[in-house]
């Protein structure tokens, strides 16, 4: 089989939409994205500020540090500072450029209730609607479904930009992603030409294992990716340990850009550091490396295309699944072993939850490592979880489709509970 020369520019597509440049967690950079867009528009800075946003848009925002902030968090935090010095032409780059008087006069501002936040009740994913207010003059800007998706925009009851959104569709707004196989994407990565994705791969080379040697020498978070490398026997166990620490940097504040998976910095982290860690320590060629990145990250939006951008199914998994299955791929296993990494992987761990982003992903990130290392361990050896085990399906590509469907409709009860006991700590009470 060889990858046909369509199915190739939509590989070559969907890889430049999803490997994007992004400074700080993701949701609060989209929430500073659509505050300078409407500041913008509005032409001044707003007397007042409202932001609307769905049940994982709060909870992913609530317990992570904004970058360049001063030690801020939550929506307000994102807010204030996109429309005081946020640059909407660096996209999720936006805060790159704020200064130090910006934080004062953000800090300021927080404490004089300047930005109010309302929750959109019952609105899954990623739904984030910004007011800005300034004399008689009102403008709003709508994300949906992905972070820089932007699909209202409204200045005085003036509609400047309406773009329609198929709300049935998590996927609307990107390259149709059918086209996406396991078979299908080791012929990309073994055999197509990666020139035209290349820079791309470079980038995630160089940000994401820079933040990652960065979360390795200093204390951020927790320290899970320190606390592992000093116990790291092999290979393996350094991958880990590094894909930790850069998540250890980037919910703790570090200002150093990555580049995100399926619009996250924590799974473009973990899709990538793991394989160029290991590919380095074992002296693999620097074309091997990128193939192996291509085959990873593709791997990791086949699996969270069915999910969504945000549930209460933990992404890191995914991007685990692509990881553990590139260095099978590295390796030199063959077919069915990578499939059975990612069935071993996806048939072990799965129930994992999303909390919202904050220095314990670290640890999450770590964990799905592990038993993605366990899973590629037992593929291997020749070893996989066979059909009618708990969630395993009779093949690879319907197994995916499963995890689909546990993370997008199974777990929004889930996800409706974890956002309420965030919003509303136990008392002690049940």
């Amino acid at each position: 089989m060889r990858i046909f020369d369509e199915t190739k520019k939509q590989y070559q597509q969907i890889l430049k939409e999803e490997l994007v440049v992004a400074l700080g967690c993701t949701e609060p950079i989209a929430i500073a994205y659509g505050a300078a867009i409407a500041r913008d528009v509005l032409g001044v800075q707003p007397q007042r500020i409202k932001v609307c946003c769905s049940g994982n848009i709060i909870k992913n925002v609530k317990g992570v540090i904004v970058p360049n902030s001063g030690g801020l968090k939550g929506v307000e935090a994102a807010a204030v500072l996109g429309v005081i010095g946020g640059n909407a032409d660096k996209s999720l780059a936006v805060l790159e450029d704020i200064n130090q008087a910006q934080i004062e006069a953000a800090h300021a501002l927080l404490k004089k209730r300047y930005c109010q936040v309302e929750l959109m009740e019952n609105i899954p994913g990623l739904d984030i609607l910004i007011h800005l207010y300034h004399e008689q003059d009102h403008v709003s800007v709508q994300i949906k479904q992905t972070h820089t998706n932007v699909i209202r925009i409204v200045k005085n009851q003036e509609i400047l930009l309406d773009r329609p959104c198929d709300d049935s569709d998590l996927n609307a707004s990107l390259t149709d992603r059918s086209c996406l196989n396991i078979r299908a994407i080791y012929e990309f990565a073994s055999y197509a030409d990666l020139s035209a994705v290349k820079p791309l791969l470079e980038d995630q080379i160089h940000y994401n294992l820079a933040i990652a040697e960065e979360g390795i020498k200093k204390g951020y978070g927790a320290q899970v990716g320190p606390s592992l490398l000093a116990k790291a026997s092999d290979n393996f166990h350094k991958a880990i340990a590094y894909a930790a620490a850069g998540s250890d940097a980037r919910m703790s504040g570090c200002t150093m850009a990555v580049v995100a998976n399926s619009g996250s910095g924590n799974q473009g982290i973990t899709a990538s550091v793991p394989v160029i860690v290991y590919a380095q320590e074992n002296h693999l060629s620097h074309e091997r490396l990128l193939q192996a990145l291509a085959f990873s990250n593709l791997v990791t939006v086949r699996l969270k295309t069915g999910i969504g951008r945000l549930s209460a199914y933990c992404g890191v998994v995914c991007a685990a699944c692509g990881a553990m299955s590139a260095i099978t791929y590295l390796q030199n296993g063959t077919m069915k072993q990578i499939e059975h990494t990612i069935i071993n992987t996806l048939g072990s761990i799965s129930g994992m939850v999303c909390d919202g982003a904050k220095p314990s992903c670290a640890a999450k990130i770590a964990s799905a490592l592990y038993s993605g290392m366990i899973a590629q361990n037992l593929a291997m050896c020749g070893h996989v979880f066979e059909p009618d085990t708990g969630i395993i399906q009779q093949d690879i590509e319907k197994t995916i489709d499963a995890i689909g469907v546990l993370g997008r409709i199974g777990m929004r009860e889930t996800d409706h509970c974890i956002l309420d006991m965030m919003l509303h700590p136990l008392d002690g009470s049940i």
